[in-house]
C-alpha cells in the first residue's frame, strides 16, 4: 500500500481507518468495536481517525483499549473545538478549551503527544489566530506533533496558513460529492494531508450508471471504485473509510489494490 508523509515527516498509509461508527457501549457490540480496531491495524492500516466528539471521548477510550501499546507505525489523529454542553453540542476553540480538551485527549489515548491533532470545526465565536494560536503553542510544547483542520474553505485554509503551519485537512469528499475540490487544489499544490471523510457512502448508495459498470468490469463493489478512484485522484488523498463490520472493514482495505484505468478514470469524470 503507497505511503503518504504527513506534514512531510509522519508517514503513513493511504488508506486508512474512520473510527467513528465503532459502538462504545459494554457488550458483544464494544467487544466486535475492539475486535474491528484490532484487524484494521493486521491489515496494515497505519492511520486511524477519531475524535473528542465521538462519544465525548469514549471513542479515544475505546481505540486505547483495543491498540495500547500502539504498534510503532500507527498514528491515531484526534480532533478537538466541539464540546457538549448539557444534551447538546457546540464549537468551542477557546484557547483555555482547547488546552483541556488536548489534555483529554492525552489521557484517553493513552499518549504524551497526539502526532496530529485537527481542529474539528473552526469556531465562528473565536478570533482564528486564538485557536490556531493556541494548537501552534501546543504544537511547541510538545503535546501535539501537528495541526490540522476539518470543514474549511480554501480561503480559511490559507488564512489559517498564515498563523501555523498545516499538515493536513479533513473535508467531505467522494467520487459522488466533489464541492470541496478547491481545497484539495490546494492541499495538492502545498504538500498537505486531504483526508475525506465519508468517502465511500455516496458511491456504495448512489451508483451512477459508469460507476456501476466499472465496478462489474472489474469484478469490485462500488464502494471499492470509489476508494480506488479517490487514491488515483490526487497523491494527497487519504481515505479514512469507517466501518463496524470486518467484512466491510476487509472490503475497504481491499481497494488499494483496485487499480483504475485511464479509460475507466475518464469515465468516472476525472
Amino acid at each position: 500500500m503507497e505511503q503518504f508523509a504527513i506534514g512531510g515527516d509522519l508517514p503513513v498509509r493511504r488508506l486508512g481507518f474512520g473510527a467513528m461508527h465503532l459502538p462504545t457501549e459494554s457488550g458483544p457490540a464494544r467487544e466486535n468495536a475492539i475486535a474491528v480496531a484490532r484487524r484494521a491495524v493486521e491489515l496494515g492500516v497505519t492511520l486511524i481517525d477519531t475524535a473528542h466528539l465521538y462519544g465525548g471521548g469514549a471513542n479515544e477510550e475505546l481505540l486505547a483499549e483495543a491498540l495500547y501499546p500502539y504498534p510503532e507505525d500507527v498514528v491515531v489523529t484526534t480532533k478537538v473545538g466541539v464540546v457538549r454542553t448539557g444534551d447538546d453540542w457546540k464549537y468551542d476553540a477557546r484557547p483555555e478549551s482547547l488546552r483541556v480538551q488536548v489534555d483529554e485527549g492525552l489521557r484517553r489515548l493513552r499518549v504524551e503527544r497526539i502526532e496530529l491533532l485537527q481542529l474539528h470545526r473552526i469556531d465562528p465565536e473565536t478570533p482564528l489566530a486564538d485557536q490556531l494560536g493556541a494548537l501552534r503553542d501546543l504544537r511547541d510544547e510538545g503535546k501535539i506533533g501537528r495541526v490540522g483542520l476539518s470543514e474549511v474553505t480554501a480561503g480559511e485554509l490559507a488564512r489559517a496558513r498564515e498563523i501555523v503551519d498545516i499538515a493536513s485537512v479533513q473535508n467531505r469528499y467522494s467520487l459522488l460529492d466533489r464541492s470541496y475540490e478547491a481545497v484539495l487544489d490546494a492541499c495538492e499544490a502545498a504538500g498537505i494531508a486531504f483526508l475525506p471523510w465519508r468517502p465511500v457512502l455516496g458511491a456504495a448508495s448512489s451508483a451512477t450508471v459508469a460507476l456501476a459498470a466499472v465496478a462489474s468490469e472489474l469484478g469490485v463493489t462500488t464502494a471499492q471504485v470509489g476508494l480506488a478512484w479517490l487514491l488515483a485522484r490526487s497523491p494527497v488523498i487519504l481515505p479514512i473509510p469507517g466501518t463496524a463490520k470486518l467484512s466491510h472493514l476487509e472490503e475497504n482495505v481491499a481497494a488499494a489494490e483496485v487499480k483504475l484505468t485511464a479509460e475507466q478514470l475518464k469515465r468516472l469524470g476525472s
